[in-house]
């Protein structure tokens, strides 16, 4: 079970970085009541999110583990690497196209202003269907063979990463009140133009991690040095 949260939190906060819902929630924290707007906004995309997890997580989910009734260790392993895979990928896509992400989000004009209960929920339904870090992680934990009530203690777990940021945005408007805006309005123009960046290095981290937790344990069967390896390098990022 630990491994399995170090899994799906790590993934959690190298998609936590997403410019689709810090930025909103950065504009949100120089509005009109901006700690009440940041937690409504916040609570919108956490429930979007989680009620689009458990319907996959206990529908198609359970479906396809039904086909499987008792996934072997293998079957969890080659999840798990596929999950850091697609994190590597997206990783690469970033830093890629770091230069024209960065200048297309310094470009875009700021969110209407609409409820930020309207506006997390709208954005959060944009966003689900192409969350493919969240269903990585969704595809592991299901693999991991866990029951539906420990399944979903995990995608809370992912949520609760995932908007981290959002969280950490009204901390900073209750602790540091009136002088808040201008700190959150330097922070939302580094991160307009350095998000690509900073989330490429994060997904390439957390992909490095989760990678590491499949292979090593789909090669620590294996006899010789690279069994060996595996084995020594799995007992130090699964404990």
């Amino acid at each position: 079970m630990l491994r399995l949260i170090g899994l799906v939190a790590s993934i959690g906060l190298a998609d936590s970085l997403n410019p689709s819902t810090v930025a909103p929630a950065l504009y949100l924290a120089t509005g009109e009541r901006p700690r009440r707007a940041v937690l409504q906004f916040t609570a919108a995309v956490a429930g979007i999110f989680f009620a689009g997890g458990v319907v996959l997580t206990v529908g198609p989910g359970q479906a396809l583990l039904a086909l499987i009734p008792h996934p072997g260790p293998t079957v969890r392993y080659i999840a798990e690497t596929v999950a850091g895979v697609t994190m590597l990928v997206g990783a690469a896509l970033l830093w890629r196209n770091r230069e024209r992400l960065g200048a297309k989000a310094s470009s875009d004009e700021p969110p209407k202003q609409r409820s930020a209960v309207l506006l997390g929920l709208t954005i959060g339904g944009v966003e689900l269907p192409t969350a493919f870090p969240y269903f990585a992680a969704i595809i592991a934990v299901v693999a991991s063979g866990v029951d539906v009530v420990h399944e979903l203690i995990l995608i809370a777990i992912y949520n609760l990463c995932f908007v981290l940021p959002l969280l950490a945005i009204a901390m900073v408007l209750t602790v540091a009140g009136d002088r808040a805006t201008d700190v959150l309005v330097r922070v939302r123009a580094y991160l307009r133009a350095h998000w690509p960046m900073l989330l490429a290095v994060l997904a390439l981290i957390a992909g490095l991690f989760v990678t590491a937790l499949g292979v090593t344990g789909l090669t620590s069967g294996v006899h010789g040095r690279v069994g060996g390896v595996s084995r020594r390098v799995r007992r130090i990022i699964s404990h």
